[in-house]
């Protein structure tokens, strides 16, 4: 394996790059060429002429367009309800947005089971629900978000802790077995059942 790197083909898809005039103002006089840029929200084609051209267009598709129409009506304003794909992926909002800004979750919380209601043990009004972060992962939070910012990463048991007598234990799987540990991270004991 060669240890060289083909600088032409860096400078080929630059190339290409410049070929694009920009759309915004293609019209005037001395019109800007399109250049790859980098932003904190990742690469994106931007004018030459900037900052007296503003003009951006995103590489991938991450801005709420529309990918389908429902056909049910919007609970806020009575708009029709579409089905969007944005940033953190597939989500129902209102198709009259920015004017409303109704959203809904394609998946509702999913309770723990109809037997076992875990109390959220900081604000003692909501249940712990079984929610998925923006990579898929699961984890447990208090259905009354955003008052209780409350979550654990762990399956929530009943339970008080031995040590610190906080109201919730985590089941944590290891390799000896399971164990049920406080859900204070302050406190972390770990309970022999």
């Amino acid at each position: 394996m060669s240890g060289k790197i083909d600088h032409q083909l860096f400078s080929a898809h630059e190339h290409a790059l410049d070929e694009k005039a920009c759309p915004k103002c293609q019209l005037q006089q001395g019109s800007g060429k399109l250049q790859l840029r980098h932003g904190k929200h990742g690469a994106f084609l931007g004018c030459s002429r900037y900052p007296s051209c503003d003009y951006i267009q995103p590489l991938h598709q991450n801005d709420g367009h529309i990918v389908k129409e429902l056909g049910v009506p919007c609970p806020e304003c009575g708009k029709e309800l579409v089905l969007r794909h944005g940033r953190y992926g597939m989500f129902i909002g209102c198709s009259d947005y920015p004017q409303c800004s109704h959203l809904e979750s394609i998946e509702h919380p999913k309770e723990l089971s109809p037997q076992v209601e875990v109390l959220c043990p900081e604000c003692r009004n909501g249940q712990l629900v079984e929610r998925k972060n923006r990579f898929g992962k699961a984890f447990f939070a208090c259905d009354n978000y955003p008052k209780c910012r409350f979550a654990v990463n762990q399956q929530p048991v009943k339970g008080n802790c031995e040590k610190c007598g906080f109201s919730l234990l985590v089941e944590k799987k290891m390799t000896s077995g399971r164990r049920l540990v406080c859900a204070d991270r302050k406190c972390n004991h770990m309970q022999v059942e």
